[in-house]
């Protein structure tokens, strides 16, 4: 038996500026020499929606190069895990912050992406990564297929799927199927078929699904969500950046919401499993064409441990 190894990590909750809500990540900052199968039994063990890998960067524009794993698997991109390690990386002191916004760049497995860090009174306040511009894939067409992802969902009735607005593969570097539902009523009353899920996902090369519906909160253009993704690993996800993401490109792309030339939508998602998140989308616009969108939310700190295998 060899000798034991020890590396320390930390978990944040993203999306929320309450411990126990939003989405929890897993981030080991000091990664350099695990491999590709040591990465994944402990992104297994930490079985969390993702866990987070830094490691040095290999493009000096960088400040950290992050690899993600799902318990199941390696992705190329995500949202709340990029918030969450830079959140922690500030924390650690391993990002100098300069008020009110420190600007920074991540190295992903799909390339470099700016963060920015806002701060006050020397605390980070909120974490807004930008991401790659979306891109649209063709809709779904026959009302066949649309009925067959609300059984998936196993939404009561068919009709509760909004076929007013397009069912359509977006991605903001993870692609994922959204899919309007008429109702609040009906996005609670989901009980999602994870095999069904998955064959949905793989027959229109999507790695989740995102239900959502319109709701009035506060002054933003606001939509209540919900993530199924158990392709990858993940049945029910409590908030999803990348996927909020696509979907604000998808509210401004139909012109579902008021767009201007920078719209901002308020994305709810966690409550029907008791972690609520609220995720802040802006997508930019010039001559109706994205031309590029963020999120950003609040992050806090709730663990710090000491893996040893």
């Amino acid at each position: 038996m060899g000798e034991q190894r020890s590396l320390k990590f930390y978990q944040a909750d993203v999306f929320t500026s309450q411990p126990f809500g939003g989405n929890p990540v897993a981030v080991f900052p000091d990664a350099d020499g695990l491999t590709d199968d040591e990465l994944q039994q402990i992104a297994r063990e930490m079985n969390l929606s993702e866990t987070v890998f830094v490691f040095q960067p290999t493009d000096p524009a960088a400040v950290a190069r992050l690899r993600i794993f799902t318990p199941t698997q390696e992705i190329p991109f995500a949202g709340h895990p990029v918030l969450g390690t830079f959140y922690v990386l500030a924390q650690l002191g391993r990002i100098a912050i300069q008020e009110p916004v420190t600007h920074v760049t991540q190295e992903c497995n799909i390339g470099l992406f700016a963060v920015e860090l806002h701060a006050e009174q020397g605390r980070v306040v909120r974490v807004v990564m930008s991401q790659p511009k979306p891109e649209f894939l063709d809709p779904i067409q026959t009302i066949d297929e649309v009925y067959s992802v609300g059984r998936a969902l196993g939404l009561p009735k068919p009709g509760v799927v909004e076929t007013k607005w397009e069912l359509q593969v977006v991605s903001t570097g993870l692609p994922v199927l959204i899919v309007p539902v008429r109702t609040l009523t009906a996005v609670r009353s989901i009980i999602p078929d994870a095999s069904a899920i998955t064959a949905v996902c793989e027959r229109f090369g999507a790695n989740g699904i995102m239900v959502f519906t319109t709701v009035t909160v506060e002054s933003f253009t606001s939509v209540h969500a919900r993530m199924f993704a158990p392709k990858i690993g993940i049945l029910e996800d409590p908030a999803t950046g990348s996927a909020a993401g696509a979907l604000g490109a998808y509210l401004v792309h139909h012109g579902i919401v008021e767009v201007g030339p920078t719209t901002e939508i308020l994305v709810e998602q966690g409550y029907e499993i008791d972690r609520p998140s609220r995720i802040l989308v802006q997508v930019e616009s010039d001559d109706d064409v994205i031309q590029g969108v963020q999120v950003g939310g609040h992050c806090v700190m709730v663990v710090e441990g000491v893996l040893r295998f």
